[in-house]
Protein backbone atom coordinates (compact mmCIF):
# COMPACT_ATOMS: atom_id res chain seq x y z
CA UNK A 1 0.00 0.00 0.00
CA UNK A 2 1.11 3.50 -0.73
CA UNK A 3 2.45 6.11 1.88
CA UNK A 4 -0.67 7.07 2.99
CA UNK A 5 0.85 10.52 4.26
CA UNK A 6 0.42 10.55 -0.06
CA UNK A 7 -2.90 9.93 -0.19
CA UNK A 8 -6.43 11.87 0.20
CA UNK A 9 -8.53 9.88 2.82
CA UNK A 10 -10.38 8.72 -0.60
CA UNK A 11 -7.53 7.10 -1.73
CA UNK A 12 -6.87 5.36 1.17
CA UNK A 13 -10.01 4.09 1.66
CA UNK A 14 -9.80 2.94 -1.82
CA UNK A 15 -6.88 1.23 -1.68
CA UNK A 16 -8.20 -0.34 1.70
CA UNK A 17 -10.72 -1.61 -0.37
CA UNK A 18 -8.81 -3.25 -2.75
CA UNK A 19 -7.00 -5.21 -0.07
CA UNK A 20 -10.02 -6.22 1.83
CA UNK A 21 -11.64 -7.03 -1.61
CA UNK A 22 -9.04 -9.45 -2.14
CA UNK A 23 -8.99 -11.41 0.68
CA UNK A 24 -12.34 -11.61 0.67
CA UNK A 25 -13.03 -12.42 -2.60
CA UNK A 26 -10.67 -14.66 -3.28
CA UNK A 27 -9.36 -16.53 -0.17
CA UNK A 28 -6.18 -15.85 -0.76
CA UNK A 29 -4.02 -13.12 1.37
CA UNK A 30 -1.83 -10.50 0.15
CA UNK A 31 1.07 -12.58 1.34
CA UNK A 32 -0.52 -16.13 -0.33
CA UNK A 33 -0.85 -14.09 -3.87
CA UNK A 34 2.49 -12.84 -3.38
CA UNK A 35 3.63 -16.37 -3.02
CA UNK A 36 2.24 -17.46 -6.28
CA UNK A 37 3.35 -14.54 -7.97
CA UNK A 38 6.82 -15.65 -7.13
CA UNK A 39 6.24 -18.49 -9.41
CA UNK A 40 5.53 -16.40 -12.44
CA UNK A 41 8.24 -17.08 -15.29
CA UNK A 42 8.45 -13.58 -16.31
CA UNK A 43 10.59 -10.76 -15.25
CA UNK A 44 8.66 -7.37 -16.90
CA UNK A 45 6.20 -5.90 -14.77
CA UNK A 46 3.94 -5.27 -17.88
CA UNK A 47 4.24 -9.36 -18.69
CA UNK A 48 3.39 -10.69 -14.89
CA UNK A 49 0.78 -8.45 -15.13
CA UNK A 50 -0.75 -10.10 -17.99
CA UNK A 51 0.63 -13.44 -15.82
CA UNK A 52 -1.13 -12.60 -13.14
CA UNK A 53 -4.69 -11.94 -15.05
CA UNK A 54 -4.22 -15.32 -17.55
CA UNK A 55 -3.50 -17.36 -14.65
CA UNK A 56 -5.68 -16.40 -11.91
CA UNK A 57 -8.06 -13.82 -13.59
CA UNK A 58 -7.18 -11.39 -11.33
CA UNK A 59 -7.91 -7.66 -12.76
CA UNK A 60 -5.11 -4.66 -13.11
CA UNK A 61 -5.48 -3.39 -10.00
CA UNK A 62 -5.53 -6.63 -7.75
CA UNK A 63 -2.29 -7.83 -9.87
CA UNK A 64 -0.59 -4.65 -9.52
CA UNK A 65 -1.25 -5.07 -6.00
CA UNK A 66 -0.25 -8.53 -5.59
CA UNK A 67 3.03 -7.83 -7.71
CA UNK A 68 4.14 -5.13 -5.63
CA UNK A 69 4.46 -6.69 -2.73
CA UNK A 70 6.11 -9.74 -3.83
CA UNK A 71 8.78 -7.85 -6.16
CA UNK A 72 8.75 -4.22 -3.71
CA UNK A 73 10.05 -1.64 -6.36
CA UNK A 74 13.49 -0.35 -4.93
CA UNK A 75 11.27 3.71 -5.84
CA UNK A 76 7.66 2.95 -4.95
CA UNK A 77 4.97 4.72 -3.04
CA UNK A 78 5.61 3.50 0.16
CA UNK A 79 9.01 5.80 -0.65
CA UNK A 80 7.78 8.86 -1.89
CA UNK A 81 11.04 10.75 -0.77
CA UNK A 82 13.15 7.83 -2.81
CA UNK A 83 10.43 8.27 -6.02
CA UNK A 84 11.33 12.36 -5.26
CA UNK A 85 14.27 11.62 -5.65
CA UNK A 86 14.68 10.05 -8.79
CA UNK A 87 12.22 11.79 -10.71
CA UNK A 88 13.62 15.59 -10.02
CA UNK A 89 17.62 15.26 -10.28
CA UNK A 90 17.60 18.47 -13.04
CA UNK A 91 18.15 21.31 -10.91
CA UNK A 92 16.54 23.73 -12.88
CA UNK A 93 13.68 21.09 -13.17
CA UNK A 94 13.54 20.88 -9.36
CA UNK A 95 13.54 24.56 -9.05
CA UNK A 96 9.83 24.54 -11.44
CA UNK A 97 8.56 21.66 -9.49
CA UNK A 98 9.37 23.70 -6.07
CA UNK A 99 7.62 26.71 -7.47
CA UNK A 100 4.34 24.53 -7.91
CA UNK A 101 4.58 22.87 -4.96
CA UNK A 102 5.50 25.88 -2.56
CA UNK A 103 2.03 27.61 -5.03
CA UNK A 104 0.04 24.02 -4.20
CA UNK A 105 0.69 23.55 -0.94
CA UNK A 106 -0.12 27.18 -0.09
CA UNK A 107 -3.53 26.30 -0.58
CA UNK A 108 -5.55 24.47 2.62
CA UNK A 109 -6.24 20.68 2.66
CA UNK A 110 -3.70 20.30 -0.21
CA UNK A 111 -2.16 16.04 -0.29
CA UNK A 112 0.89 15.57 -2.20
CA UNK A 113 1.47 12.76 -3.65
CA UNK A 114 4.38 11.62 -5.48
CA UNK A 115 4.67 9.04 -8.10
CA UNK A 116 7.12 7.03 -10.62
CA UNK A 117 6.81 9.99 -13.27
CA UNK A 118 4.99 12.47 -11.76
CA UNK A 119 4.36 14.77 -8.64
CA UNK A 120 0.61 14.99 -7.95
CA UNK A 121 -1.76 17.66 -6.18
CA UNK A 122 -5.17 16.38 -4.09
CA UNK A 123 -7.53 17.74 -2.24
CA UNK A 124 -10.19 14.94 -2.44
CA UNK A 125 -9.55 15.48 -6.08
CA UNK A 126 -6.09 15.66 -7.77
CA UNK A 127 -6.35 19.00 -8.96
CA UNK A 128 -2.91 19.21 -10.41
CA UNK A 129 0.21 17.54 -11.56
CA UNK A 130 3.97 18.21 -13.07
CA UNK A 131 6.20 16.24 -14.56
CA UNK A 132 9.80 17.13 -15.74
CA UNK A 133 10.08 17.35 -19.70
CA UNK A 134 12.99 18.01 -21.79
CA UNK A 135 14.52 21.39 -20.70
CA UNK A 136 11.31 22.39 -18.91
CA UNK A 137 8.15 20.54 -16.53
CA UNK A 138 4.77 20.19 -17.69
CA UNK A 139 2.24 21.31 -15.50
CA UNK A 140 -1.45 19.42 -15.61
CA UNK A 141 -4.44 21.40 -13.78
CA UNK A 142 -8.31 21.03 -13.16
CA UNK A 143 -9.06 24.06 -15.75
CA UNK A 144 -10.02 23.98 -19.00
CA UNK A 145 -8.15 25.69 -21.70
CA UNK A 146 -11.38 27.51 -22.66
CA UNK A 147 -8.70 29.50 -25.46
CA UNK A 148 -6.83 30.25 -23.18
CA UNK A 149 -3.74 31.23 -25.28
CA UNK A 150 -1.24 29.43 -22.31
CA UNK A 151 -3.09 26.23 -21.80
CA UNK A 152 -3.05 23.66 -24.23
CA UNK A 153 -5.85 20.77 -23.94
CA UNK A 154 -4.35 17.63 -21.88
CA UNK A 155 -2.86 14.93 -24.02
CA UNK A 156 -1.99 11.35 -22.61
CA UNK A 157 0.40 12.29 -19.80
CA UNK A 158 -0.78 8.98 -17.69
CA UNK A 159 -1.72 10.77 -14.91
CA UNK A 160 -5.59 11.82 -13.83
CA UNK A 161 -8.11 12.22 -16.66
CA UNK A 162 -9.62 15.19 -13.95
CA UNK A 163 -6.51 17.16 -15.64
CA UNK A 164 -8.09 18.95 -18.22
CA UNK A 165 -5.38 21.24 -19.80
CA UNK A 166 -1.34 21.54 -19.47
CA UNK A 167 1.40 24.18 -19.96
CA UNK A 168 4.57 23.94 -20.09
CA UNK A 169 7.27 25.89 -17.86
CA UNK A 170 10.41 26.09 -18.86
CA UNK A 171 12.17 27.42 -16.14
CA UNK A 172 11.02 28.63 -12.43
CA UNK A 173 10.09 32.10 -13.79
CA UNK A 174 7.45 30.50 -15.37
CA UNK A 175 5.46 30.10 -12.00
CA UNK A 176 3.92 33.46 -12.16
CA UNK A 177 0.91 35.05 -10.76
CA UNK A 178 -1.61 33.62 -13.36
CA UNK A 179 0.39 29.93 -13.05
CA UNK A 180 -0.60 30.19 -9.29
CA UNK A 181 -4.29 31.41 -10.22
CA UNK A 182 -4.89 28.77 -12.60
CA UNK A 183 -3.39 26.61 -9.64
CA UNK A 184 -6.25 27.74 -7.45
CA UNK A 185 -8.75 27.63 -9.74
CA UNK A 186 -8.08 23.74 -10.61
CA UNK A 187 -8.41 23.55 -6.16
CA UNK A 188 -11.16 24.99 -6.16
CA UNK A 189 -12.76 22.19 -8.39
CA UNK A 190 -11.10 19.56 -6.47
Amino acid sequence: MPDPGGLTERQQKWFAAVHDGLERETGKTLAQWAELARACPETAHRKRLAWMKAEFGLGQNRASMVLNAAFPPAASWSKPDDLALALWTDPAARAVFEAVRDAALALPDVVMGQRKGFTAFSRQFQFAAVKPAKQSVVLGLAVAPDGRPDLQPAGREGWSERLLSRMVLPDRDAVTPGVRAYLRGSWEKS
